[in-house]
C-alpha cells in the first residue's frame, strides 16, 4: 500500500493519455506532474523539476511515481524514482510504439546529458509494465515509424525466420492499420528482448545485442540535436540499421538479400539520414562515446545471420566511413 501515488507526463500525453485512464479509482488522487514533452527535455532540467515536485509533494519511501508516456517519459520518470530518498517503487505505462517494444522491458533509466544520448542513468526495475495497445490511436505517422524502427532491430535478433518478412511486409501507410495485427506483432516482439534482458540483465554479454543499429544510431542522433534539426529516435535507429547491416554484410558474412530487403524498407519509410562526408569526424567523435567502448576502441554489436549475434566488434575508422558512405548513398 502507498501513502501517495504521483502521475508523470510530459506535456503530449498529459493532454492525450491520461484522459484514457483518468477515471481509474485509485488515480483520482494523484498528484500530477508535467515535463515539457520531447526528447531534447530529456535532461537534468526535466529531472530536477520531477524531484521538486516528489518533494513538494511530500512523497516518501512509501511512495509510487506512474510514467504515463513515450521513452522520454519512462526513462526519466525511472530515473528520478530510482534516486529519490534512494529510490520508490515505479511503474511504468507506455504510450507509444517505441515505449511499448523498447523502453517497456530492460530496467535501464536516465537522461541525456552534454549532448549525449542516455549518458546518465541506473538499471532499475519497474514494479510493474502496463502495455495497453489502446494508446497507439493517438500516435501520429512518424512516431508509429519510431517504433517500428525498433521492431525490426528485433526481428533481426532473433531465429523467428517470419518475423522480419512479417515486419516489412506490414501495411504501414494503412487507414486505419491493422490494430489487431500490430498487437500480435507487439506481443512476439517484446517477448524477443526479455528473452535477451534475463539472460543478462545488466549488459554484461548477450544484451549487447540490443545495440544493434545503436551505435551510428546515437551518434546520428545526437549530432541532428546538437545541429538543432532533432530526430525521433527510430528514425536515427533506422538510418543506424541501414550502415550496421552493410558492416555485417560487407565483413561477417550477414546474407546480402536480407540486409538489402531491410535497407529498401527504410529508405522507403525513413528517408535518409541528412548527413554529408564532412559530418563524418564529428559522428566519429560521438561514436567514442558509447558505452560500450573500451580504450579508444569502438565496439559494435552486428550480425552474421538472423538470430546470429556477434558482440564487442571492434570496427576501424575506415570501416565505418564505408558504412556512412552506404548510408548516404547505398
Amino acid at each position: 500500500m502507498y501513502d501517495k501515488i504521483f502521475i508523470l507526463t510530459d506535456t503530449t500525453t498529459h493532454t492525450l493519455c491520461l484522459p484514457l485512464v483518468a477515471d481509474i479509482e485509485s488515480l483520482r488522487s494523484a498528484t500530477h506532474i508535467v515535463i515539457p514533452a520531447t526528447d531534447a527535455n530529456k535532461n537534468i532540467n526535466s529531472l530536477t523539476h520531477v524531484w521538486t515536485e516528489l518533494s513538494a509533494g511530500g512523497a516518501t519511501r512509501h511512495s509510487l511515481l506512474i510514467n504515463l508516456g513515450g521513452g522520454m517519459v519512462t526513462d526519466l520518470g525511472g530515473f528520478a524514482a530510482a534516486t529519490f530518498k534512494r529510490g520508490i517503487d515505479f511503474v511504468n505505462i507506455p504510450t507509444t510504439l517505441l515505449s511499448m517494444v523498447d523502453a517497456s522491458e530492460g530496467g535501464k533509466t536516465g537522461i541525456n546529458f552534454a549532448g549525449l544520448k542516455n549518458e546518465i542513468g541506473v538499471f532499475r526495475t519497474p514494479v510493474k509494465v502496463i502495455l495497453d495497445t489502446e494508446f497507439l490511436h493517438t500516435l501520429d505517422h512518424e512516431n508509429m515509424l519510431s517504433g517500428y524502427a525498433e521492431m525490426i532491430k528485433h526481428a533481426l535478433l532473433t531465429h523467428d525466420t517470419t518475423m522480419l518478412p512479417e515486419l516489412l511486409t506490414f501495411d504501414l501507410d494503412d487507414n486505419p492499420l491493422d490494430y489487431a495485427r500490430l498487437k500480435q506483432m507487439i506481443e512476439k516482439n517484446v517477448a524477443v528482448k526479455r528473452r535477451i534482458v534475463r539472460i543478462d540483465p545488466t549488459e554484461q554479454g548477450k544484451r549487447k545485442a540490443l545495440n544493434l543499429g545503436h551505435t551510428v544510431g546515437h551518434a546520428l542522433e545526437s549530432f541532428m540535436l546538437q545541429r538543432g534539426t532533432p530526430v525521433l529516435h527510430g528514425y536515427a535507429v533506422a538510418w543506424g540499421l541501414v550502415a550496421e547491416l552493410y558492416l555485417s554484410s560487407a565483413y561477417f558474412d550477414f546474407p546480402t538479400n536480407t540486409m538489402h530487403a531491410v535497407v529498401r524498407f527504410i529508405n522507403e519509410h525513413y528517408g535518409r539520414a541528412d548527413i554529408t562526408c564532412d559530418d563524418y569526424e564529428i559522428l566519429l567523435s560521438l561514436m567514442h562515446h558509447d558505452k560500450k567502448n573500451i580504450a579508444d576502441t569502438i565496439k559494435f554489436a552486428l550480425l552474421s545471420d538472423l538470430g546470429v549475434i556477434r558482440i564487442n566488434r571492434t570496427i576501424s575508422k575506415e570501416q565505418i566511413f564505408e558504412a556512412l558512405d552506404f548510408l548516404r548513398e547505398g
